[in-house]
């Protein structure tokens, strides 16, 4: 494995939240049911909510354009003739809960892959530049701040190769305001100017299902680098993306398990059928963002995905519990009018005390998780659509479930707001 590691890089700094008392409100009982997702669906853009793009100011983030004057150049081969080996591929948030799967599945296919990370990676920096070098065994490790343009393009044109593919996995990890800007537009937008800067003709984008219908913070940041990507595909018809936007991760709906093994009963809101989603593997997921890498049936399109079987709702998903465990099924329903209550009062807080803010915007997340599909939303019925949520691979919650009945929640831990 070799290492890029450049004096300027700082490294990606945590953010985090002002309000741990609140976040533990919903991280026990009630963010455990939020159905804390990436979400991925294929849909004709038509069908996609876009918000109108906001006005970011600086030069940081202008794409190079071509020049006026026609140049006469050698026609470019295209990547995907190349035999994987010979293939590099960005991966940027390569230690976060899919990159680190994603990085050794495009290892494990042959390509060469050079994954940008933190020295200290991990939640709250936990794992040491060591343990980072063995989590991303068989890549190139590179060491750089993705929230610092300059310093990636540096640490980038230190490696002395041309970039033919990005992969970006990056994502906030608590979904606050200021976060989301942060990491699912500014950082993911670095990604892509400095990689364009160095030959990247394929961006493959790890976003989210649930921008469908965008009401958080996190969704419009993930809109707008999703637009501004569509709008570099469309200048230069040599330059393609591919979308994915998986429904729920199988650790997002783990919350429970310990507490209905212990006797507990399983906590939902409503009569549990306000949501359902098709929840996805890390593999299976790493497995389709690899596809994309190569598969010119892939490319410029938004694609929505789940994982195999059903969708399956709160309700569903709490009885498949009680079976495993063989206990009868003891659910506690609570109002789904509690969390717009709460909501109510930290919006009217914020006014006063703006410190508050990141508060306000973390009970919205449980909120729409708990009333929210996870699946393709259809805008000409106004409903979400089981049938139109693609469905991909082999691992199912059930088996999941199991494992971690049996083994524990052990390299499934959760982000500061269980959100990615």
């Amino acid at each position: 494995m070799s290492i890029c590691s450049p004096s300027n890089c700082n490294g990606l700094k945590h953010h985090s939240s002002k309000s741990h008392s609140f976040k533990r409100l919903f991280t026990s009982h009630f963010i455990s049911q939020v159905q804390v997702t990436t979400f991925p669906y294929a849909i004709p853009l038509p069908s996609v909510y876009l918000p109108k793009p906001s006005q970011f100011s600086g030069k940081r983030f202008n794409l190079v354009t071509a020049s006026a004057t026609p140049v006469l150049e050698t026609p470019k081969i295209s990547f995907r003739s190349k035999n994987p080996k010979d293939i590099n591929v960005l991966v940027v948030g390569s230690t976060g809960y899919i990159g680190k799967f994603v990085v050794k599945e495009l290892v494990k296919r042959g390509f060469n892959v050079t994954a940008i990370a933190r020295e200290r990676s991990g939640i709250r920096g936990k794992n040491s530049k060591e343990e980072t070098l063995k989590l991303l065994s068989g890549a190139n490790a590179c060491f750089s701040d993705v929230t610092n343009l300059e310093s990636l393009e540096k640490s980038i044109e230190n490696l002395g190769i041309s970039v033919d593919v990005v992969v970006s996995c990056l994502a906030s990890r608590t979904g606050g305001v200021k976060d989301s800007w942060l990491i699912d537009y500014e950082a993911t937008k670095n990604s892509l100017v400095a990689s364009r800067k160095f030959g990247a003709s394929h961006f493959v984008l790890l976003s989210a299902i649930c921008v469908q219908k965008p009401l958080l913070e996190f969704q419009r940041a993930k809109l707008k680098f999703e637009a501004d990507l569509l709008e570099e595909a469309k200048n230069d018809k040599g330059f393609t993306y591919s979308i994915v936007r998986p429904t729920a991760f199988f650790k997002s709906l783990a919350g429970q398990v310990e507490l209905v093994k212990e006797g507990k009963p399983y906590v939902m809101f409503g009569d549990g059928k306000l949501c359902a989603c098709k929840p996805i593997s890390e593999l299976d997921l790493a497995s389709f963002i690899s596809d994309c890498v190569s598969s010119e049936d892939m490319i410029n399109k938004i694609l929505p995905i789940g994982g195999p079987g059903d969708a399956l709702t709160p309700l569903e998903q709490g009885e498949m519990l009680f079976r495993l465990v063989g206990k009868e099924p003891k659910f506690l329903k609570v109002p789904i009018q509690i969390m717009d209550f709460a909501i109510g009062v930290l919006d009217f807080l914020v006014k006063i005390f703006p410190s508050l803010e990141d508060a306000a915007e973390f009970g919205k997340i449980g909120r729409y998780y708990a009333a929210e599909s996870m699946l393709v939303w259809d805008p000409e019925t106004g409903e979400y659509d089981a049938e139109k949520t693609p469905s991909y691979g082999k691992d199912t919650l059930e088996e999941f479930f199991k494992r971690v009945l049996q083994e524990g929640m052990a390299g499934q831990e959760l982000g500061e707001q269980m959100i990615f």
